[in-house]
């Protein structure tokens, strides 16, 4: 073990004893101490979720990019393991990035990530390199190969760019390791590369699974790829996007691009989407569960929010709940893990309530809370024109939801949350013609918010920064409404 990796585990364990339990979320991956982001390594290994992620041990800021590790049986409790990779080889000495886990034939866990070095060109200006390194383990401790990179420039198809290629997210199909990694090419757009092993040691270049020119932002980084209800799915998250309508945001996004494969096995898309409309929500990486759900989880964080922070929090960055994704008329379905059901507590359920101003309800408030709202129309004409969920409110901070059944928007807003920071505060999607009638379910936990539209068809997500003891909900509509509200409190167990 090298002396980085072992400094890092002994400064994880002493920083993490100094963070009080309240002080993090219920149930939302942290990182053990310092900074996280993206996900990695998703992964059931000897009976259990893997969760690996990009990792700092040392700061609330991006750093050298170490891996966190934390394990889990049910997706939901997770439980801190030695931090399983530093930047400490010749091929990642500056950071060990992305990437993505699976168990090989003879039982190890094969750990395949994106290695960075500096080096100084003629011309004298640094620049980094990316290529793709392996580490092979047990679960806990990992040795990095002695000769990555596994796959370097000179395996890039002509018109690749050799700075820009990363994420690789590793499967394994017909007695084959597969690898999907994203790159910018040399004119500056995004591209999913292809990759093929017999021993996950030794790739070999394969082919191009799909191109962006120059539709969905710059570079794609974090690309995942698989099969789901007899369609072919590519998640990926473009860079430097442009918005469309409501569809898509200015800066970093996500992307959902579901197809098919013809004949020769080329991914041929039918339908592109954004993953969650959200504030916060990055680089998804998903998994197969042992009883066939594709579950997913992302980065809810953005790298254009990572001003709305907690000064005095010895951790930044969390990971989204867990996902269960399916495909329905070739459009992306999300709902909560359905092990959230495991930790409800007390249940309070409200039914055909008439809102014509703005209400309270009697025991429905919390920041660790599972609440579904159906909103509906008092008449058989629209008899509203806004309804409004206001949350971890205190009297003066507070978030909320917005619904407008004449333009079919919903809209977040957390600009009144307490930060003091003009970033972005706000996100509007645009939702299903239903008359007035919608669906909202709300996943709070302490410092989080995420909003599943009706029963999934679409998900916005937002970090949630107000103190704690702001558990005020209420709701509000301009005209009439009838309501129904099931709530459940979250504890551990």
């Amino acid at each position: 073990m090298s002396d980085k990796l072992t400094k890092a585990r002994e400064y994880e364990v002493k920083k993490e004893a100094m963070i009080p339990e309240e002080q993090r979320p219920l149930f939302h991956l942290t990182p053990r101490c310092g900074w996280m982001n993206d996900p990695n390594g998703f992964s059931k290994y000897n009976g259990k979720y893997h969760l690996f992620y990009q990792y700092y041990p040392y700061e609330t800021v991006w750093g050298p990019m170490h891996w966190g590790h934390a394990e889990s049986k049910d997706l939901i409790t997770w439980e801190y393991l030695p931090c399983a990779m530093a930047p400490d080889g010749e091929a990642d000495n500056f950071g060990c990035f992305s990437g993505s886990a699976i168990e090989m034939e003879d039982g190890r866990q094969l750990l395949v990530y994106t290695g960075v070095r500096k080096e100084e060109e003629e011309d004298g200006i640094v620049r980094e390199y990316q290529t793709q390194c392996i580490a092979i383990g047990d679960g806990v401790n990992y040795e990095k190969y002695e000769n990555n990179p596994v796959i370097g420039a000179d395996s890039l198809p002509k018109g690749a760019g050799k700075f820009d290629f990363r994420d690789p997210k590793v499967w394994k199909e017909n007695g084959k390791y597969y690898m999907v990694v994203g790159n910018k090419t040399e004119d500056k757009d995004g591209q999913i590369l292809q990759y093929v092993s017999d021993d996950g040691i030794h790739w070999n270049y394969d082919k191009l699974v799909i191109k962006n020119n120059h539709r969905f932002g710059v570079m794609w980084e974090c690309p995942d790829y698989f099969e789901l209800d007899g369609k072919q799915v590519l998640l990926t998250s473009p860079q430097d996007m442009l918005p469309e309508e409501l569809e898509f945001h200015n800066g970093n996004g996500t992307l959902c691009v579901i197809g098919e494969l013809n004949k020769d096995g080329d991914f041929c898309e039918e339908n592109c989407q954004a993953i969650d409309y959200g504030i916060d929500f990055y680089a998804p990486q998903t998994v197969l569960a042992d009883d066939g759900r594709r579950l997913m989880i992302g980065w809810m964080q953005n790298w254009d929010t990572c001003g709305i922070r907690r000064d005095d929090f010895p951790w930044f960055g969390q990971m989204s709940f867990p996902r269960e994704i399916s495909l329905h008329n070739n459009k992306l379905i999300q709902k909560p893990a359905r092990e959230i059901a495991d930790y409800y507590g007390k249940r309070i359920s409200r039914q055909n309530v008439l809102i014509s101003d703005s209400a309270s309800l009697s025991s429905i408030e919390g920041r660790c809370i599972d609440m579904t709202v159906n909103v509906r129309s008092s008449e058989r004409t629209l008899s509203y024109n806004k309804f409004e969920i206001r949350f971890a409110d205190n009297g003066k901070a507070y978030s909320t939801i917005e619904y407008d059944p004449v333009e079919n928007i919903v809209k977040i807003d957390r600009k009144h949350s307490g930060s003091r920071r003009a970033i972005v505060h706000q996100r509007r999607c645009k939702v299903a013609n239903n008359k007035g009638e919608i669906t909202l379910r709300l996943i709070l936990d302490r410092y989080s918010m995420e909003l599943f539209i009706n029963d999934g068809e679409q998900v916005m997500s937002m970090g949630v920064f107000t103190d704690v003891k702001a558990e005020g909900i209420s709701f509000k509509a301009n005209g009439e409404v009838l309501m129904d509200v099931t709530m459940h409190e979250l504890e551990k167990k």
